[in-house]
């Protein structure tokens, strides 16, 4: 019986070298790959090769694949990484929003381009290292957390697909970080000890600004910070330097904390409130993928967060008119953000997720 072929996204970082190894392990036959997105230019004089897709990623990929005696290959993705996620993601910011691009790519590269180039190569599976599992009950495959629920990366997956699911694997799903890394020790994966990658690939320095007015020339206008009520109360120097609950920064001090709590593109304002402010209770979410059902008819109780890094809170999620999904919190949540992702959950399964567009009281 022929071996089934399994495509490795592999960034050079310790969690993708230690599920391919891990795959090697289990008999499959496996081919490294990394994923060119960007050319370092965009980033600007001065920045070298970083992020997840620099040349000593590329060289430490292969020197794994090589370790483990498989082949590694290069895709370049870079004219579709700028089609789907960092042209989006200026446009977004620039629209007022927060937008999270690790799911763009996600969504739009590593599990739709990847996989259906995969497929093209005759490739059963593609697989990550991403911290996850993937159940198959009922002739439905299901999204679920992973072991260690302090890597739960699930937040991130919730675009996936039926046919993305049946074609993914998730070697590390059972297993926590120091195990990974002691693994990729025993294995002499060069980097074992390599640290794990905490900004955006694109925005090393995480000056999101700077990186939209390189990326699209726009030049932000200040504007009024406004109260409540509408009254002017400061000038800042552009929304897409504010983002909703930052409290430092802001280039104006009232004499008592003072939050963003809105950001209006149209007419330039950015409104500083209480804390109290922040907290909302209904969110209003587009572009909605459900995996646990086929579709929702009704209501259901979930629990959700609304960050990747909130603390899930009990909900119920309706289905409204035009694809939108209503969330309502049984306890208001903090700075819901439009742009962001609300992911909700069932136990350890993931129901789905949308982009917030916006919340209520």
């Amino acid at each position: 019986m022929a071996k089934k072929r399994v495509l490795v996204g592999m960034s050079g970082g310790v969690d993708s070298s230690a599920a391919a190894a891990l795959l090697c392990d289990k008999g499959y036959e496996v081919c490294g790959c990394t994923l060119k997105m960007y050319d370092n230019s965009i980033l600007g004089e001065g920045y070298g090769e970083g992020g997840c897709c620099s040349l000593a990623d590329v060289d430490d990929a292969r020197s794994v694949c090589r370790k483990l005696g498989i082949d590694h290959i290069t895709l370049n993705f870079t004219d579709e990484f700028g089609k789907h996620v960092m042209k989006p993601f200026a446009d977004s910011y620039i629209k007022g929003e927060t937008p999270n691009p690790c799911i763009e790519c996600n969504s739009h590269l590593k599990f739709d381009l990847m996989l259906r180039r995969a497929m093209l190569l005759e490739f059963d599976y593609i697989a990550t290292g991403h911290y996850a599992d993937i159940a198959l009950e009922n002739g439905r495959y299901l999204l679920k957390r992973p072991a260690d629920s302090r890597k739960d990366q699930t937040y991130v997956l919730y675009t996936l697909t039926q046919e993305q699911l049946a074609h993914t694997l998730f070697p590390l799903y059972g297993t926590d970080k120091p195990a990974i890394r002691q693994y990729a020790e025993e294995r002499g994966l060069i980097n074992s000890r390599k640290p794990d990658s905490q900004d955006i690939c694109f925005v090393p320095d995480g000056d999101y600004a700077a990186f939209i007015k390189r990326y699209t020339g726009y030049e932000p206008k200040s504007g009024y910070f406004i109260d409540n009520s509408g009254n002017k109360i400061g000038t800042h120097s552009g929304i897409i330097n504010y983002t909703i609950g930052q409290r430092r920064g802001l280039g104006v001090t009232f004499g008592k904390p003072v939050f963003v709590t809105a950001k209006d593109p149209e007419r330039g304002t950015v409104t500083l409130s209480d804390e109290k402010d922040l907290f909302k209770s209904v969110l209003f979410l587009r572009d909605v993928n459900l995996i646990s059902v086929e579709k929702l008819t009704e209501p259901m109780k979930v629990t959700a967060k609304a960050r990747y890094s909130a603390k899930e809170q009990e909900a119920v999620i309706f289905p409204e008119e035009n694809g939108i999904m209503r969330v309502e919190f049984s306890t208001p949540v903090r700075a819901p953000t439009k742009g962001q992702a609300c992911v909700f959950y069932d136990g350890d399964i993931v129901v789905g997720g949308g982009v917030i567009d916006g919340a209520m009281e």
